[in-house]
């Protein structure tokens, strides 16, 4: 996906939806934790991105030791954290004669503490990896990091100081912040020994994820993106049920569209509520979505109302792209995410989110019982029945994509979970699909999570479970204590960003399976 910067973006700023926004805001709850071990991360061919920690010594120890210019030590706090660090630092030997020069590095996997950000040379900004170079005029001295970091190793590395003296560092300790209570979700108790484990990572998840919006990562790009926001809200519903956290969200997008009433992608909320321009065709119509899962899962009649004309305006802006056929109109002058798979067409899986969103919209405006739903009807019609005739390969036995006609994973997942056709046929074309393992595949945990409801919608349950087993299972095995934006069993140091360092390891859109687990009974 290429870098979207409009130059003549124009904004209309609703503030009524902006104070409701602000009125939600929730309070952090914060936890003092600290580190459990000194460790030493170790070359390790058949560990992901080929390092992995060895325990070296309790942190309990760590008073013991001194640090002189070229001393580090790696601490294990055991699980992520996300939050803000303080240290305790203390001389020891000659009085200072010089400042003291620290480089802290904060990582959420092992490669991070091994392989220097020098080296990065990804397309993303490196000013994401976790580092801070700190000087000390006085000891002793308690440092208090003003970032907050996503992490659970941090390296202390002594770049300078004076042969005079040596330092000791003692009392570190990460104040972790999340809007999520734990205490309010209800115990699996699963009999599967790995679905508990799968259920107890996906909801640390998407609690670290869970700050005063939802973000998408809490190391980058920790902000509020709506694809992520409608998969963390159906996670939510089934664990947290922080609603009115859901309904912040969908307040800041609606407080910011653009003059033709569109939504953003995503917005940030600092220093006050500013719309991206970065705009996607099928984030956009899931705004739809977000706010029918919100509303079936609280019946907030008041707040569909409010924002129906806003969903609505998104399928009405969706549905000016279609062609004379109805279809999704593939050129170089539109975006839709879909999956960051290389070479994936994204036509059809448009096609079909528009057709998935259409639906949930119909009911919406059933219950509102307002006009637009009968348009809506003879829209899907039309667009439903141009899906069949247009992108169905009856000799392929697949949905094809764009000029090329490409047959991809995607295509016939969203399409099965657009409903097109009946949930027999959908299961033969699961099944086909498996079987034949066309080479455009899946490349994130985003679309993993399309693939096993697809599974689950088609009736394939017991092939679901295996999906998500050797998936998200796959992550457990590589040493995953929160689920990560990105995993290719068969590439582990896969990023579409040129650098498995600036990869997010605690990612939003990961968080599902507990959702899946919990909402389908596996």
């Amino acid at each position: 996906m290429s870098i979207q910067k409009l130059e003549n973006q124009v904004i209309v700023r609703n503030e009524l939806f902006i104070e409701q926004a602000e009125k939600m805001k929730p309070k952090l709850i914060e936890t003092i934790v600290r580190p459990t071990s000194i460790v030493g991360i170790k070359s390790d061919k058949h560990a992901i991105h080929g390092w992995k920690p060895e325990f070296v010594a309790p942190a309990s120890t760590l008073s013991d030791y001194e640090y002189g210019k070229g001393n580090y030590v790696i601490l294990d706090f055991a699980a992520h954290q996300v939050g803000y660090l303080s240290i305790h630092i203390r001389s020891v030997g000659s009085p200072p004669d010089a400042p003291l020069k620290l480089k802290l590095t904060m990582g959420e996997m092992p490669v991070e503490m091994a392989e220097p950000f020098e080296n990065y040379n990804g397309w993303l900004s490196s000013s994401w990896l976790q580092e801070e170079t700190v000087f000390v005029d006085v000891l002793p001295a308690n440092i208090v990091l003003p970032r907050r970091y996503s992490f659970r190793y941090i390296k202390l590395e002594v770049v300078d100081s004076s042969p005079k003296y040596n330092v000791v560092f003692e009392n570190i300790e990460c104040k972790a912040v999340t809007s999520a209570d734990l205490s309010g979700v209800e115990a699996l108790n699963h009999q599967d020994a790995e679905l508990q484990e799968i259920d107890k990572i996906s909801i640390k998840t998407l609690a670290d994820c869970m700050q005063d919006v939802f973000e998408d990562g809490p190391k980058r790009d920790r902000r509020l993106w709506l694809g992520d926001l409608r998969l963390q809200a159906l996670a939510n519903y089934e664990t947290f049920c922080a609603n009115d956290l859901v309904k912040r969200c969908l307040y800041l997008f609606a407080g910011v569209p653009d003059d033709k009433g569109k939504v953003a992608a995503n917005v940030f909320v600092a220093p006050n509520l500013i719309a991206d321009d970065t705009y996607l065709f099928d984030y956009s119509l899931f705004f739809a979505s977000t706010l029918h899962d919100y509303y079936y899962a609280t019946s907030d009649l008041d707040t569909l109302k409010e924002l129906w004309p806003t969903a609505l305006r998104q399928l009405e802006l969706a549905l000016e792209r279609l062609d004379e056929n109805h279809l999704v109109k593939d050129s170089s002058d539109w975006w839709s995410f879909i999956d960051w798979q290389d070479g994936l067409n994204k036509q059809t899986p448009s096609q079909a989110v528009l057709i998935y969103t259409m639906k949930q919209a119909i009911r919406l405006a059933e219950e509102l019982n307002v006009p637009d739903k009968d348009v809506l009807k003879v829209r899907l019609e039309e667009i439903v029945e141009a899906v069949k005739v247009y992108l169905w390969d009856v000799e392929l036995q697949f949905f094809i994509s764009g000029s090329e006609r490409q047959v991809s994973w995607a295509s016939q997942i969203w399409m099965v979970l657009a409903g097109v056709f009946s949930k027999e046929q959908n299961k033969y074309l699961m099944n086909r699909l498996l079987k034949e393992n066309p080479k455009v595949g899946v490349a994130t945990p985003y679309m993993y999570h399309h693939l096993v409801e697809a599974l689950l919608v088609s009736g394939e349950k017991e092939q679901a479970v295996w999906q998500m087993k050797k998936y998200w299972g796959g992550m457990i095995k590589d040493g995953a204590d929160t689920f990560w934006e990105l995993y290719d069993p068969n590439n582990k140091d896969f990023s579409p960003y040129g650098s498995h360092l600036i990869n997010s390891y605690c990612h939003a859109w990961s968080c599902t399976p507990t959702y899946l687990i919990r909402k389908y009974n596996l």
